[in-house]
């Protein structure tokens, strides 16, 4: 789906300190591996690993009912519906994914500066994928964690790569056929809604999804559909833009926004549609918000990890 980036590459592991959580009444501090890069500029990142809190039976799992309908009827809903955003704000987003579609990955490597490739390993390794297992891209985009996590389940696992924007599924597609990334065994490319997925409970045993979480309509309902669709003590693996409480890591990612990312769009033609992502960035929940969103989405636990210096963030989730 429309990411700045998408990722591959792991160089090195470090041992991080987690905080007892902000919302639950059974976590203590413990300690977890994250693999970090040099990016990280040697920095440890602060995280919460959060329990079972009590919060958690107070929210409706309204995505449940909704994924049924969709199911059964066949349906396919757009990402952003115009209940809760407007009719022209659906079109305009659906638009510019598509648009994006052919440049998407040149772009990205320039972007990033190639970094993108390692906090997208780093996403598809704490998912926890494996072989045989059958896993979930939401938002796949042009493909790139799809293809890894291909890797991963390789010889007789399967792999679901879901988007909303059927040019990116078209460019997922080719890439694919023009390659040996989904390692001998053809992904299910689906076009579809992340507030509703398609698919019975319990269908997956892990969930990736890269800079999409921040372009859905509603955070809570696409956190309550991947808990849905976990089966029982599986993982789900969201790597996303971080909005960070430190004015400092705001400022700069603000500078990097303006200064780097809409200029070096704007020489592919697309600065309007790369502009959008400060605006979608003040918008999105901290890290500790989505802990405790995803808590209250029925998660057991929820870690989310800072990277590069506090520009980027992990949600790993714990059905």
């Amino acid at each position: 789906m429309a990411a700045m980036m998408q990722g591959c590459g792991v160089q090195a592991i470090g041992i991080l300190c987690s905080s007892p959580a902000v919302c639950s009444t059974s976590s203590s501090s413990s300690c977890v591996q994250l693999p970090r890069s040099s990016f990280l500029g040697g920095r440890w990142a602060h995280v919460k690993e959060m329990g079972i809190s009590s919060c958690r039976s107070k929210v409706a799992h309204a995505g449940v009912a909704v994924r049924a309908s969709v199911v059964e009827e066949g349906k396919v809903r757009p990402l952003v519906t115009t209940e809760q955003v407007g009719e022209a704000e659906v079109g305009q987003r659906q638009e510019l994914f598509n648009k994006i579609a052919p440049m998407y990955d040149s772009l990205n490597d320039w972007l990033s500066l190639g970094q993108h490739r390692v906090w997208k390993r780093m996403a598809v390794a704490w998912s926890g994928a494996k072989r045989g297992d059958r896993v979930l891209d939401i938002c796949c985009g042009s493909g790139d964690v799809s293809f890894l996590l291909a890797g991963k389940v390789k010889p007789t696992g399967s792999v679901v790569g879901l988007d909303y924007a059927q040019e990116q599924l078209d460019v997922a597609a080719r890439r694919e056929s023009e390659s040996s990334f989904a390692g001998g065994r053809r992904i299910d490319w689906r076009l579809g809604d992340a507030l509703a997925l398609p698919f019975e409970d319990g269908s997956f045993d892990a969930v990736t999804m890269a800079y999409g979480l921040r372009n859905v309509a509603s955070v809570p309902l696409a956190l309550k559909e991947i808990h849905a669709v976990l089966k029982p003590g599986a993982k789900a693996s969201i790597l996303d833009f971080n909005r960070s409480e430190n004015e400092d890591v705001v400022g700069f990612q603000g500078w990097m926004l303006d200064n780097l990312v809409v200029p070096v769009a704007s020489q592919f033609g697309m600065q309007e549609e790369y502009a959008y992502l400060k605006t979608s960035i003040a918008r999105f929940p901290t890290g500790p918000q989505q802990e405790e969103l995803a808590i209250s989405a029925g998660f057991s636990t929820a870690v989310h990890y800072e990277l590069a210096g506090g520009l980027m963030g992990v949600l790993v989730l714990t059905k």
